[in-house]
């Protein structure tokens, strides 16, 4: 949810711009990514919701990913980082991690829009409703993620017009859904490396992180019984206030969803 509150909050808030112009289909385009994207960081973790969500394929990713990411965290720490072990909250949990994946989105739908962005779109579903059902069905759920994901992709693709401008929304939406998930692990215990590799107190891997008050535990009673509802919520506003801003309720008349 805070991948889709994200790209809801940034399409909402910026009619001027190009990313808040996008048509009705586009958008919702890029909720799907932005949502499944929110996911995507946590790839470098064996046991996460990603690694489980196709199978041998997405535990065989996950596994080189966090191979990559210890490397990386290894060769590039110093004296001041800590010497633990695996890859999880390493590379993938970075700017430059989030950066990488928008361009590549954005190329690859601009170099094959026939094929890739339906794959893509696949790919992305299967990771948002993984993420949203993962405590109504977290067993033999695979068929069930597989129709969805496929219904989604078909509507989807089928609806929306495949242009230059629409695969950098592709790729601004997956970017977006990745800073949403480093922000959400900001606020929790452990912090997030986001600024990685500029050097913060003499740490290339500095956890970013609020003050120890207002942090919270991963999964805890504060995240599933006030952030969440409030995430949810907000995104449900702000997903209505920019799909009335390209025109996509005119039922709501002159009523305005976000005054600014």
């Amino acid at each position: 949810m805070s991948g889709l509150l994200a790209w809801a909050a940034v399409t909402a808030l910026a009619p001027e711009h190009p990313i808040g112009q996008l048509t009705p289909q586009s958008w919702a385009v890029g909720a799907v990514l932005a949502t499944g994207a929110a996911l995507l960081p946590d790839l470098d973790h064996p046991s996460s919701t990603i690694s489980r969500t196709f199978g041998p394929v997405s535990a065989g990713a996950s596994a080189l990913i966090n191979t990559i990411s210890s490397f990386v965290y290894r060769t590039t720490r110093t004296r001041k980082d800590s010497n633990r072990d695996g890859g999880h909250r390493g590379l993938t949990h970075t700017l430059v991690f989030a950066l990488v994946a928008a361009i590549a989105t954005t190329a690859v739908v601009q170099q094959s829009q026939k094929w890739a962005l339906p794959v893509l779109m696949f790919v992305f579903a299967g990771l948002a409703v993984r993420g949203i059902m993962n405590d109504w069905c977290p067993q033999k759920d695979a068929l069930l993620i597989t129709g969805v994901s496929a219904a989604i992709t078909v509507a989807c693709v089928a609806w929306t017009a495949q242009t230059p401008a629409s695969a950098a929304a592709c790729g601004a939406a997956v970017g977006i859904g990745c800073v949403a998930h480093y922000l959400g692990d900001a606020i929790t215990e452990q912090g997030c490396p986001i600024l990685w590799p500029i050097p913060l107190a003499g740490k290339t891997w500095f956890p970013v992180a609020p003050p120890k008050i207002m942090r919270m535990k991963t999964g805890g009673k504060v995240e599933m019984a006030i952030v969440g509802p409030i995430v949810t919520a907000a995104s449900a506003w702000l997903s209505a206030a920019a799909l009335q801003q390209a025109g996509a309720l005119p039922f709501l008349g002159g009523f305005d969803l976000l005054p600014i």
